[in-house]
């Protein structure tokens, strides 16, 4: 077996490895819900690749990332379900479908009324699919929000689907309105010493917050993974700095620790 540029390498690739007789143990043993994970995690990890712009990296990351979907159809097909050329129908179709300005007659339009046309053919496939499901109640605008998103960016987008039926704060003011009542009512759940209602209270603010980004157009989620990359730049100058004066950064004391952690600070904003 040699490497490939072509796609039919990698299935038989990843039917060798799965291979009952000739495979590797530990892929065999695999199935949908132990290799899950490991989807979300490569996801994750083209996107950092992107906002580290390290394109070579990004290469090499989106290949482990398109072998999860050759390793789910792999173990799909095996078990009769559907093969790696059913979910290309399956996208290829959807594509198309979505897409009727394009490969259709619909007149292009702009990009709003692209948008709009959009929603109708998503609205119309949810209900399809709650029809094939048999759901017991009707389908919801929310319902192929996914689940399994991290938290915070689950919550811009149930926000951005309701804001799409006028279910929305009305400007970026009220929304900061809404941060600021939220607050209050942390802090009074913070007093009451409620765990079960400090946490929902904090639940409601992070929700607040993340409303707010989403009327700013900024993603919460990349706002966030920001946030966390600039801490860590600011945290490694503050045990730098301990190395530097010879102090042991758990003996440092909050004082010093501030007086680094304000130096890099400073130079952040100078720069």
């Amino acid at each position: 077996m040699q490497p490939s540029r072509e796609l039919s390498t990698l299935l038989d690739i990843m039917a060798r490895l799965r291979d009952p007789v000739n495979g590797c143990p530990w892929d065999i043993e695999q199935d949908f819900r132990s290799i899950r994970h490991y989807t979300i995690e490569e996801a994750y990890e083209v996107a950092d690749a992107i906002e580290r712009e390290d394109y070579e990296d990004l290469r090499d990351e989106l290949g482990d990332l398109i072998l999860q979907p050759v390793y789910h159809a792999q173990m799909a097909s095996e078990a009769g379900l559907f093969d790696i050329g059913d979910v290309i129908f399956s996208v290829t179709e959807k594509l198309i479908r979505r897409h009727p300005h394009v490969f259709g007659d619909d007149d292009p339009g702009n990009a709003t009324s692209t948008e709009r046309r959009w929603e109708n053919i998503k609205a119309a496939e949810r209900a399809k699919k709650a029809e094939r499901r048999g759901a017991e109640k009707p389908p919801s605008l929310l319902d192929d929000v996914p689940v399994g998103l991290p938290a915070l960016a689950r919550a811009g987008k149930l926000t951005k689907r309701a804001a799409r039926v006028g279910f929305d704060w009305p400007d970026t003011r009220s929304v900061i309105a809404k941060i600021a009542e939220e607050l209050d009512e942390t802090n009074e759940a913070l007093a009451s010493g409620s765990a079960e209602q400090q946490a929902e209270e904090i639940g409601d603010l992070l929700f607040a917050v993340a409303n707010l980004a989403r009327h700013a157009g900024i993603d919460p989620e990349a706002s966030l993974r920001d946030a966390n990359a600039k801490f860590i730049r600011r945290f490694e100058h503050v045990e730098a700095r301990c190395r530097k004066d010879g102090v042991e950064i758990a003996e440092a004391g909050l004082e010093r620790l501030d007086g680094y952690w304000n130096e890099i600070r400073a130079a952040d904003k100078s720069s």
